[in-house]
């Protein structure tokens, strides 16, 4: 006797299917993605990326700043989570990076800090792009302004 499924959980079954398609089997633990193996992917493309939101810097000393930036992703899950966030000069050219070693589902947006973050002589602007698991980087990245304290002169 053959088992007849109806048509609707057939639908269901091929959609949940192909939702879940990928080749990537395991999720990363972010500790293998540390500096820049990953590159952007096309931002017209359908995968999805942390959007940087927010960030407020702060100048420690004549040469290191203390960066508090703000995350949100909508597929935060155990399985897949934003996992880096990254300062940038105008040229491209890497300050730091925060890697986040779990996801941030109960909590979204979230905001992380690095310090510590040397910025060379001249550079005023910096942008900060966050990273995907799966992805790489991408996603809304943040502009932020670099203004010294004012001075008490």
């Amino acid at each position: 006797m053959a088992v007849r499924i109806p048509a609707a959980m057939t639908l269901a079954i091929v959609l949940l299917t192909a939702a879940c398609g990928g080749d990537r089997t395991e999720p990363s633990t972010g500790d293998e993605l540390i500096g820049s193996e990953h590159e952007s992917v096309d931002a017209g493309s359908d995968e999805l990326f942390p959007d940087v939101v927010d960030a407020e810097v702060e100048q420690d000393d004549d040469a290191t700043w203390t960066f508090h930036v703000t995350l949100s992703s909508p597929y935060d899950t155990p399985q897949r989570y934003a996992d880096a966030w990254r300062i940038l000069t105008p040229d491209g050219s890497e300050l730091g990076i925060r890697v986040l070693t779990h996801d941030h589902a109960t909590e979204q947006p979230f905001t992380r800090s690095l310090d510590g973050v040397e910025i060379p002589q001249g550079i005023e602007q910096v942008s900060i792009e966050g990273r995907d698991q799966v992805s790489g980087w991408g996603g809304a990245t943040f502009e932020v302004m670099l203004k010294p304290p004012a001075s008490t002169d």
